[in-house]
């Protein structure tokens, strides 16, 4: 691999770092809110965009795909070519594929705007390892909690406001203010955020990043879409099987490169490599609530369990628990300052899985479905923030934004896992309802034990996590002065 130029382990500290971090945190609540703005719309998606329930379902999952591909190799580019740039380049791509659907009623233009808005996810890790290198040690855990907690805030947030939008006015009007949001986020990352001279020397892995995006996304479409196509159906585990066999590949190709994609031999440093783990874990953990708690709100009350919320108030009691999200990036970072990072995710998500065992007892209106969401939200907040952490301790700095990226990778698998999941069990248990299948009260208990499951995993994982921080080695080799342009 190419040898790093010796450098500083922290930056300068920018001249306003309170100012570039709330500028970093608005580009990822802006870039993470595109995650579920279309969801009031789902069912109307058919008829607006003129094609099938089928097709129209590719809406949201070009932007997961999207999301998926864009984190490592966000990562990547801002190790190679600066972070800043790479967050320019990523808030344009939000700009661009927000006008692009504002602009479109038909389904090919709004899959290419979907995926655009999707790529510009990478935002987020990028975001997150550039923090390190600008903010003062007193304000850099907070900052780099906040910046995490955004994955979650910002999709939480997106449903109330898109619900509220698309009540009474024309479902495009979702897109320009999602282009107006990424306008200011494009002018904030421009004149706001410092420009580091952070650039590594090395070269971009072209096909190995091919191989990773075909592998990926072959992957995870067998995964998103396996309740569509069916879990015993051919073509999904034609897909999953596939899609893994095409990641194995990659791995072997990497690992052949001297200067790879991703280094995977930095990937499998145990700290680094359970984090990712546990980054699964969680973000399933995470994803099962966004979806389980809004359907149980919408459900008709005539089932004896349903809420009878609209979309629009289902929305608004969700919105408190991304709100919880934010407002425990402080505590997070105390708690990491105080036990450490490991310890701090473990208990993120304990109580993670402790507030979807309160969502098992407290179900029967929606102020109890609201605390339960919170407590769940404020272990994601907590867990979230402590996950960068342990892998930029681990991870040396001319691969920071990567191995944050693969990171922010694997809790983005963990979401997708969980959509497929906690779907199939939605529609696996069912009662006839004025000739309407809906689904069982059982059901939504089954997501909630499965997701409470896999909150603990992720915290047996997390306990295996080692007690170490940088090589030695990877220490000499951290740059020695950077200076901010």
């Amino acid at each position: 691999m190419t040898a790093p130029q010796p450098t500083a382990q922290r930056m300068t500290a920018a001249p306003n770092p309170v100012v570039a971090v709330v500028a970093l945190c608005f580009g990822g609540l802006s870039a993470a809110l595109t995650q579920t703005m279309v969801i009031p719309i789902q069912s109307e998606l058919p008829a607006l965009l003129g094609t099938t329930a089928s097709n129209a379902s590719w809406v949201i999952t070009a932007t997961l795909l999207g999301a998926a591909v864009s984190m490592p190799l966000a990562g990547r580019l801002a190790d190679l070519y600066g972070k800043q740039r790479v967050l320019v380049a990523n808030a344009a791509l939000l700009v661009v594929g927000s006008l692009v659907c504002a602009m479109t009623s038909t389904l090919m233009p709004m899959l290419v705007g979907r995926t655009l808005q999707g790529f510009a996810m990478g935002f987020i890790p990028v975001g997150i390892s550039l923090m390190r290198e600008f903010t003062p040690p007193h304000i850099t855990a907070t900052a780099i909690a906040a910046m995490s907690a955004t994955l979650g805030v910002g999709g939480a947030i997106g449903l109330p406001l898109a619900a509220w939008i698309a009540d009474g006015h024309d479902w495009h009007l979702l897109f320009w203010v999602s282009a107006a949001l990424a306008l200011v986020v494009l002018a904030a990352t421009v004149f706001l955020v410092p420009h580091i001279h952070d650039a590594q020397p090395g070269r971009l892995d072209v096909l190995g990043g091919l191989g990773l995006a075909v592998g990926l996304v072959t992957f995870l479409v067998g995964v998103s879409k396996a309740h569509d196509w069916g879990w015993d159906a051919a073509s999904t585990w034609a897909a999953i099987v596939g899609g893994l066999v095409l990641l194995v590949a990659w791995g072997l190709f990497e690992l052949r490169q001297a200067d790879p994609l991703v280094d995977l031999r930095t990937t499998a440093r145990p700290q680094i490599l359970l984090t990712n783990v546990a980054a699964v874990a969680i973000g399933f953990g995470m994803m099962a609530q966004s979806i389980v708690v809004p359907q149980l709100l919408e459900m008709p009350a005539v089932t004896g369990f349903g809420l009878g919320q609209s979309i629009l108030a289902a929305g608004l009691w969700m919105a408190p628990a991304g709100l919880m999200m934010m407002l425990f990036a402080p505590v997070s970072s105390s708690l990491i300052g105080r036990l450490g990072a490991k310890r701090t995710l473990m208990i993120g998500a304990t109580v993670l899985g402790a507030g979807y065992l309160v969502a098992v007892a407290l179900m029967g209106a929606p102020w109890q479905l609201l605390v339960a969401s919170c407590i769940a939200a404020a272990g994601v907040g907590i867990g979230y923030a402590a996950m960068p952490t342990l892998i930029l301790d681990t991870a040396p700095v001319r691969e920071a934004a990567s191995a944050v990226g693969v990171n922010a990778l694997m809790r983005s698998v963990g979401t997708t896992l969980a959509a497929a999941v906690m779907a199939t069990m939605l529609t696996s248990s069912t009662q006839s309802v004025a000739g309407i299948a809906l689904p069982t009260k059982g059901a939504f208990q089954a997501c909630f034990l499965v997701g409470a499951l896999a909150a603990f995993v992720g915290v047996a994982i997390a306990a295996t996590i080692p007690r170490r921080g940088r090589d030695r080695a990877d220490e000499s080799a951290v740059p020695a002065a950077a200076e901010l342009g």
